[in-house]
């Protein structure tokens, strides 16, 4: 398993991409309109703010009229929530996790409320759904990660990807010394992969549906697998990754099967074939996976990764 940028973060011998960033210092204009902070963006010239300021501000603009994810809402989230239910950040929960995968735990994770699927058969539905939790400022947010002690700040929900502007204003005060991990859906648009790259150090995706067909009856979205695949391409070359897969019962051949071909001939990171689906929100109203999987299908799953060669985490 190759998580060596990762480790290295971990044992002192790399910095975070967050303050690889912060210290980058480029030409830009905060007060310009956003095409040109877009310019200043990509044109990387030598100035005198921060590269991770300059992100901030371009997140903070988007905002304003929301395209960060592929749903494109094109809202004021400043005045109306999303399609993610989301207007102003706020956090559900935040702790030391220790159910996450063996390299990152104990895992500082913050739980965003609201997200941009509407899964039927969502695990968190009280946190994804059901708008709630409290408003924590960025400065107090700051100081409660730097004081609790994880391995890495696990950004979750919900999804993370409406609350991208807090998150980088989080990360322009924060002195911590540990990765940072974005534990998505990866239905962002290609503007916020572009503010993502050099902040990121781990992307922990989740890669649930083979087709587009599937994701739209079940999560309500469009185009799901173009749009996830090519962000994991983008990811792939941005930071390090481990993919989770979802396993839904009656879904192998439509979804577990095509999911992990596409890495094997895709990527290069490995994968969490998970089992912990259970019918519930919604489920009941789709009788197909009103159920728990069987042996048989965890078997087959597992099958398939051997046959294509995934290095299972």
């Amino acid at each position: 398993m190759s998580l060596s940028c990762y480790y290295g973060i971990l044992s002192g011998e790399r910095i975070p991409h967050y303050l690889c960033t912060r210290h980058t210092m480029v030409e830009a204009d905060l007060s310009a309109p956003l095409v040109d902070l877009w310019g200043y963006h990509e044109s990387r010239r030598e100035g005198t703010v921060s590269l991770l300021s300059l992100k901030a501000e371009i997140a903070e603009r988007i905002f304003s009229q929301c395209n960060l994810c592929e749903r494109a809402c094109r809202v004021d989230r400043q005045e109306k929530a999303g399609e993610c239910g989301v207007r102003r950040p706020l956090i559900a929960s935040e702790f030391l996790h220790w159910g996450e995968e063996d390299p990152l735990v104990p895992s500082h994770t913050v739980f965003f409320s609201g997200c941009n699927f509407h899964c039927v058969f969502c695990q968190n539905h009280d946190i994804s759904q059901e708008i709630g939790g409290v408003a924590i400022p960025e400065k107090t947010m700051a100081r409660i990660v730097g004081e609790r002690g994880g391995r890495n700040l696990n950004l979750v929900g919900g999804e993370p990807t409406p609350n991208l502007a807090y998150i980088l204003r989080v990360l322009g005060i924060l002195e911590a010394r540990i990765p940072v991990v974005w534990n998505s859906n990866m239905y962002m648009t290609e503007e916020t992969m572009r503010i993502l790259d050099g902040v990121i150090d781990v992307y922990l995706t989740d890669f649930k549906y083979g087709n587009s067909t599937c994701a739209k009856k079940y999560s309500g979205i469009e185009d799901y697998f173009e749009i996830v695949t090519r962000n994991h391409l983008l990811a792939e070359q941005q930071a390090e990754l481990i993919i989770r897969h979802l396993v839904m019962p009656g879904h192998l051949e439509c979804c577990t099967r095509p999911v992990l071909k596409w890495i094997s001939e895709n990527l290069h990171s490995v994968v969490n074939v998970m089992f912990q689906y259970r019918p519930e929100y919604k489920a009941h109203l789709y009788p197909e996976i009103d159920r728990y999987l069987t042996g048989e299908e965890k078997r087959e799953a597992l099958g398939y990764a051997r046959e294509f060669g995934i290095e299972l985490i």
